[in-house]
């Protein structure tokens, strides 16, 4: 058995908004769309009654969260998706594939072919004169396969995004400037 499927199996329970619960995934630091390396991850609103389940949860949703942040700066230059393609890592687990189509309010697509060779094949192609273009190449050679639609929590997550996670970073962004130097490491 997977050993993530049991975590995945415990989150698929919960959710971590009908908890109050939310993650910062800013544990490498972040760069995109708030350049900063003193960024930290977080749990905000954890409470003595989280589980091991409801973590997980937050965490898939808290990565889906941080994505949403960088696609409003797309938004906010005129460029926006009705659907979004996805694949490998997460992309291969329904539920974070359904909290993704919930947080982001459009359909996930996932490609039939997922090694990364078969990408960098296709741009020899391209290269080699097979194709006119990569667009080409990926057109006549890779097929889309719808795989999540928005559901039922679209609303609650979009809401959640607006009124607090799209808030919690400037709340905390000098917080995470004191902690710096104070675990005794540098800023990287």
């Amino acid at each position: 058995m997977n050993p993530y499927s049991k975590l995945v199996e415990e989150a698929a329970g919960g959710s971590g908004w009908s908890t109050g619960l939310i993650f910062l995934s800013y544990s490498p630091g972040e760069g995109s769309p708030h350049t900063d390396h003193s960024a930290r991850g977080a749990f905000f609103g954890l409470r003595i009654n989280h589980g091991r389940g409801h973590l997980v949860r937050a965490v898939m949703e808290g990565v889906a969260f941080a994505l949403r942040d960088c696609y409003e700066v797309f938004k906010g230059l005129g460029i926006t998706a009705n659907e979004l393609l996805i694949r490998g890592g997460g992309g291969r687990i329904p539920l974070w594939r359904q909290i993704i189509a919930d947080v982001f309010g459009c359909r996930i697509l996932a490609a039939e072919v997922e090694e990364a060779a078969y990408g960098a094949a296709l741009l020899a192609s391209v290269g080699a004169g097979i194709y006119k273009n990569l667009d080409d190449a990926v057109k006549k050679t890779i097929s889309l396969k719808v795989f999540e639609e928005p559901g039922p929590d679209q609303e609650t997550y979009d809401r959640l995004y607006r009124e607090v996670y799209s808030k919690l970073y400037p709340a905390v962004k000098e917080l995470f400037k004191a902690l710096t130097g104070l675990d005794g490491k540098p800023d990287n």
